[in-house]
């Protein structure tokens, strides 16, 4: 079978080329009237979804189903998926970018089918649109626009988080047509809305409505091109004008004459616009100049795409496109470009004719350009045989040259053996190599994934290079939802199929078995999820709270166990709660030491730390929460009362909190000596412990009150004297200081008061009780008398204990001129001189 030349489908528009290339044929079946169809294709040679228009009459046939439903093909005809509509007239009806189907009704309920499947979210475009109804639909990317009946337009710019909002109103009036430039290229990063109303076009953005002052409409139809910089507007009669999106610039008119309004006004790539009715396609390109295309096939719909429109007939699908760069400059008739050249010199070469020498010399110097340019011009074909042409012409014109970087060669090669093997009919994905590289490997594979191609997607990622994780959870989610076998034969069959693939998220396909009702088939499959931080969620989501909590314990993660235990606190009654944590000594243990954490207002949680002591017995415990609580109570009754609760838990068993229940009871003594105090005295003791209050007392010169205090807590007779010293120092009451140092004896020795009395001043009175002090060591004495700077004192201690080496020293502190040095020197006379 002798293969077209590429030229073949070529139509000149103006300076260009436009190209027609036949996709698929024999699409649908000859008794589908896409006539009667509303028809939604999805971006990047994507999904076709077909609803019956309800305001077209259609023949009765018994053979055909009578409920209303949304079928979805793929553009070789191929039926994909039927999801049954119930929902009531639809008002829009289009994909998202990564082949969403999205489906609006008349009281604003938009439905997202995530997958071609059936499986969808639901949302409500809400801001009186269920009062006033849906009038029509716009969709870009990943966002979507809705007129409604008053005007008003309604945005949504994401369908994973929808949250519509209210775009500025145009004036009242009929809306003849309208279009949108998606966020991506609008100044204000706002989805900006064109309406033809009257004589002139509005745009409405999240801020205004702006008049941009026309006076050629009222416009029938409004397209904007792919990379939004320019407006297609077709008018009443029959003219069509492309001017810039700002509305500064008019760029060319083309009048077609006719006066059967278009079915489609589409642009064609970015140069070109195509105008289409029944049976009749119109490419319209710079200067108006103009190509025809007829298809006598029926009803033809056209979907738009990044870089062409693909005509939809029921017998065909075709794609239309403006010939790539590097196509026209290898096959345009009459080039002379070293790409042209070199694909004749393999030909030549095929031929065994001398020729391919000749031509190989000729482009030379221009060798590696040719190559690029074949190897471009390759991805570009949707005919293989003209991509193993051009293949075959850049590897020839790649071993003559004596350095040549391969890489894009190569990748080209891996690249066309994807789209080949995703452009055939049973898969149906009819990719340009541009709308390949926009949408991505992963995201074609994602469409794949969708149709339930899982052996061509998991040969395109091995063949690419890239992890194959998602493929495989994504067919075991799928086959935990429609799967006949019993649980344990699935069960076994995924970790089968699954052992040993890296990156296996077991805790996905568990969640999707969970969601279809599949309870215990989602239990053992967590049980092969070897991250605990994605089974406990899904554990808690299904209910399992213990079996969570012990894979948290299990885990060893803190914050995980934190996070399942304050989700079991929110949910379960307290003491569920305790139940399932007392044979747990690990949450136990962080319950308790969380609820001892700061609230934020200085306090511990007391009242869930008191129920759990008291529910696991833990009275010792309890009784500390009641003391801690009573030690922060600014009234001294509350305090007591506190002090009284804590002693209550403990009564219960005397002999082993015997201690306890003796300090719980000193401690409501003192608070009550220490009311009366307050009551009786000028300052506060509340919160003071025994010994501050002792010393407070003291400090005040209440030594009777603080010997009661002595008497009733039975504080040794040591302590009372420390406390009595320092409290005494800290008054300055030197003359109370020597009344004591003339008593004959100290429980604590007199050295305490030597160094207590000294650092607070009074060296005079600190060597009062220098000669008190017994058990001092050899030369002590004398450095203490030095501190007090009572250098004749300590000399009389050296001349005492015969150190001849401290005499000499005082002696020269205090200069032997001085009276001092005199008097030093007298004293040692008779004993160190001789």
């Amino acid at each position: 079978m002798e293969v077209a030349h590429p030229t073949a489908g070529w139509e000149q528009v103006g300076e260009r080329f436009y190209r027609k290339i036949q996709l698929y044929t024999q699409v649908f079946d000859q008794d589908l009237d896409l006539d009667n169809y509303i028809v939604a294709g999805a971006p990047y040679g994507g999904a076709i979804a077909l609803y019956r228009d309800a305001d077209k009459l259609v023949a009765f046939k018994p053979t055909k189903a009578k409920k209303p439903s949304i079928d979805i093909y793929s553009c070789a005809g191929k039926h994909i998926r039927t999801i049954p509509w119930d929902k009531g007239p639809i008002k829009g009806l289009g994909w998202s970018e990564d082949e969403k189907l999205l489906v609006i009704t008349v009281e604003g309920t938009v439905r997202c089918y995530y997958d071609l499947q059936g499986d969808f979210t639901q949302f409500s475009l809400g801001n009186g649109a269920d009062e006033v109804g849906v009038k029509s639909c716009k969709f870009y990317d990943h966002g979507l626009v809705a007129l409604l009946s008053n005007n008003a337009l309604v945005s949504v710019s994401s369908y994973d988080e929808p949250r519509p909002k209210l775009l500025a109103s145009p004036p009242e009036g009929r809306v003849h047509s309208w279009s949108l430039i998606p966020p991506a290229y609008t100044l204000s990063r706002s989805v900006e809305v064109l309406l033809s109303i009257g004589q002139t076009i509005y745009m409405s953005d999240a801020t205004e409505c702006e008049d941009r002052f026309l006076d050629i409409g009222p416009f029938t139809h409004i397209s904007v091109s792919p990379n939004g910089r320019f407006a297609a507007l077709y008018t009443a009669t029959g003219k069509a004008h492309v001017i810039t999106a700002d509305f500064q610039t008019r760029l060319s008119e083309h009048d077609s004459r006719s006066k059967i309004p278009p079915k489609y006004f589409e642009w064609c790539g970015n140069d070109a616009v195509v105008i289409a009715w029944e049976d009749e396609v119109h490419l319209v390109g710079p200067g108006g100049a103009l190509a025809r295309f007829y298809y006598d096939s029926g009803r033809i719909h056209i979907i738009p795409d990044y870089d062409g429109v693909r005509v939809i007939a029921n017998d065909t699908c075709d794609f239309l496109q403006k010939v790539p760069d590097v196509t026209e400059e290898v096959f345009r008739l009459g080039t002379d470009s070293p790409a042209s050249i070199l694909l004749d010199a393999v030909e030549q070469l095929e031929a065994q004719s001398p020729k391919a020498d000749d031509d190989i010399q000729l482009i030379r110097s221009h060798l590696v350009e040719a190559v690029d340019t074949c190897v471009n011009a390759a991805g570009q074909e949707f005919d293989i045989h003209w991509q193993k042409q051009l293949l075959k012409a850049a590897s020839f014109g790649k071993s003559v040259l004596d350095i040549y970087n391969s890489d894009d060669f190569v990748d080209m090669c891996e690249t066309l053996r994807v789209l080949n093997a995703v452009r055939f009919f049973e898969i149906g994905l009819p990719l340009s190599y541009e709308q390949y590289q926009r949408l991505s490997p992963s995201g074609l594979i994602a469409r794949l994934l969708n149709r339930h191609e899982y052996l061509l997607a998991l040969r395109i990622a091995g063949y690419l290079r890239l992890p194959t994780d998602k493929i495989y959870v994504h067919w075991a989610s799928a086959k935990v939802r429609v799967g006949t076998e019993d649980d344990d034969s699935i069960c076994r069959k995924i970790v089968e199929k699954l052992s040993g693939k890296p990156g296996i998220s077991f805790e996905a396909i568990a969640r999707s078995a969970y969601d279809e009702g599949r309870g215990r088939l989602a239990t053992e499959l967590l049980n092969h999820e070897s991250r605990a931080g994605r089974q406990v969620p899904l554990l808690l989501s299904m209910e399992e709270d213990e079996v969570a909590l012990d894979k948290a314990i299990e885990s060893g993660d803190t914050d995980l166990i934190y996070t399942v235990l304050h989700q079991l606190k929110r949910k379960l009654p307290l003491a569920t709660f305790f139940r399932v944590i007392s044979t747990r000594p690990t949450a136990t243990a962080l319950v308790e030491a969380s609820s001892r954490v700061d609230t934020g207002d200085g306090h511990e949680d007391s009242t869930l730390l008191k129920d759990l002591y008291y529910q696991d017995d833990r009275r010792l415990d309890g009784a500390s929460v009641f003391i801690r609580e009573a030690l922060r109570q600014p009234e001294t009754r509350t305090a007591e009362d506190k002090l009284v609760l804590a002693a209550k838990l403990l009564t219960d068993n005397t002999k082993e909190n015997a201690f306890e229940l003796n300090a719980l009871k000193e401690a409501s003594t003192l608070l009550r000596m220490q009311v009366a105090f307050d009551r009786d005295l000028t300052d506060s003791f509340t919160g003071l412990s025994v010994n501050q209050t002792m010393f407070k007392l003291i400090r005040l010169g209440y030594h009777g009150r603080a010997k009661k205090i002595q008497s009733e807590f039975k504080v040794p007779e040591k302590v009372t004297w420390w406390i009595r010293l320092q409290a005494l120092v800290a008054k300055r009451d030197w003359n109370e200081i020597e009344e004591i140092a003339r008593a004959r004896k100290s429980p604590i020795g007199w050295e305490p008061f030597y160094n207590q009395t000294l650092q607070a001043g009074n060296p005079r009175l600190a060597a009062v009780f220098i000669p008190k002090c017994t058990g001092l060591e050899h030369g002590q004495a004398i450095e203490m008398y030095e501190k007090c700077n009572m250098r004749v004192k300590a000399a009389e201690e050296a001349v005492k204990i015969k150190d001849a080496e401290a005499w000499s020293r005082l002696l020269e502190a205090a200069g032997r001129g001085s009276q001092e040095g005199r008097e030093i020197e007298r004293l040692g006379l008779a004993v160190f001189k001789k």
